[in-house]
């Protein structure tokens, strides 16, 4: 799964990354190197007009609230969907259908299980941070949704796309976010364009792929945040 990850670029970086402008639901932010659900947060969504089409920057709250949903609090089990179930799942169905986005992230945090010992005690988990090569940003596969208040204000949410993490790859996880090739950009964001028919064109974001190295305990707590919590240490 993913259930941290850092996102620090610019507004004029993010426009400058993904080719997009800012929208009137975007909300200049500061860097976020502990990004966790309920959070606000850059998203990159597809707009369209008579004019054409762009994409826009916006924010949104991460864990995705369903348009039918009674109680908001339900988003905060809904910070990650599963692409093999994405299409049927009431809760993501409609959005995966129609509202796919990317996800800004410098990289994201994975907590490792170490062996128990032979004492049979389990060691605290380990995070790790992983990125991209290079120090690459990152876009995760997401999808988002409209949900309105009682009050009559309406909420943006989103959750993120997992896939299975097996073998090697699954070393740190079993699930993996799903990262969007820049090949494809234009088509997850196009609401024409079948999600089913680009799944298997999204990568998986694995060790096989990405950098990765241990990072303080610190990232386990939300209130921390800083550029020092994805700082490489000896494994703890």
């Amino acid at each position: 799964m993913c259930g941290r990850y850092a996102t620090s670029r610019t507004s004029s970086q993010l426009e400058r990354d993904f080719e997009a402008r800012l929208g009137d639901l975007h909300v200049e932010a500061e860097a976020d190197y502990n990004a966790a659900p309920t959070k606000p947060e850059p998203l990159i969504v597809g707009r369209r007009d008579e004019s054409g089409s762009w994409r826009e920057v916006v924010t949104a709250r991460w864990g995705l609230i369903p348009s039918w949903a009674k109680d908001p609090s339900i988003g905060n089990k809904l910070i990650n969907a599963r692409s093999e179930t994405v299409a049927e799942k009431p809760s993501f169905r409609r959005a995966f259908a129609s509202r796919r986005a990317v996800v800004p992230a410098d990289g994201f945090y994975e907590w490792y299980q170490p062996q128990a010992g032979a004492d049979g005690a389990k060691p605290r988990k380990q995070p790790f941070y992983l990125t991209g090569r290079e120090g690459a940003g990152l876009g995760l596969a997401g999808i988002y949704e409209f949900w309105k208040d009682p009050e009559g204000t309406w909420v943006l949410s989103y959750s993120i796309l997992t896939t299975s993490a097996e073998g090697d790859d699954g070393r740190l996880h079993d699930r993996a976010p799903l990262l969007v090739p820049s090949g494809i950009g234009d088509d997850w964001l196009d609401r024409d364009v079948p999600g089913a028919q680009l799944l298997p064109e999204l990568v998986p974001a694995t060790p096989g792929v990405l950098d990765a190295w241990p990072v303080s305990l610190a990232v386990n707590n939300v209130r921390n945040n800083g550029p020092e919590l994805v700082e490489p240490v000896a494994a703890e």
